[in-house]
């Protein structure tokens, strides 16, 4: 399998966080500013004992569409290595979908959403 880093993943939430980075990938990520327009967020009770202990946090932000374009969701967006990508899918517990979006940048990247 390829293992160059030329997948891009948008994060608002715990995988911007260096604990969960480094327990996840075994990395600490780069990442640049960026934003997705038309989500808003809203918090997620998490029932995964594993997650919680990694973030430590018990509820987690999603995003999810909004009714309203001018509304924003910022965070950071990283290179990751496809099977990173196969790692941050492990990590989100099942309320999440990954989804390709396209970032105020104009950049095309993963995130997570709301499991419809």
């Amino acid at each position: 399998m390829e293992n160059r880093a030329d997948e891009w993943l948008f994060s608002y939430g715990t995988l911007q966080s260096e604990a969960v980075q480094l327990a996840t990938f075994g990395r600490r990520l780069a990442g640049a500013p960026d934003a997705l327009p038309g989500y808003r967020l809203e918090q997620l009770a998490i029932r995964d004992a594993r997650v919680v202990a990694t973030s430590g946090a018990t509820h987690h932000p999603i995003a999810v569409r909004s009714e309203d374009a001018a509304d924003r969701v910022r965070g950071m967006v990283f290179r990751l290595t496809p099977q990173e990508l196969a790692q941050a899918d492990a990590y989100e517990v099942e309320d999440y979908h990954r989804l390709a979006v396209e970032l105020a940048s104009g950049l095309r990247a993963w995130m997570y959403v709301r499991a419809e």
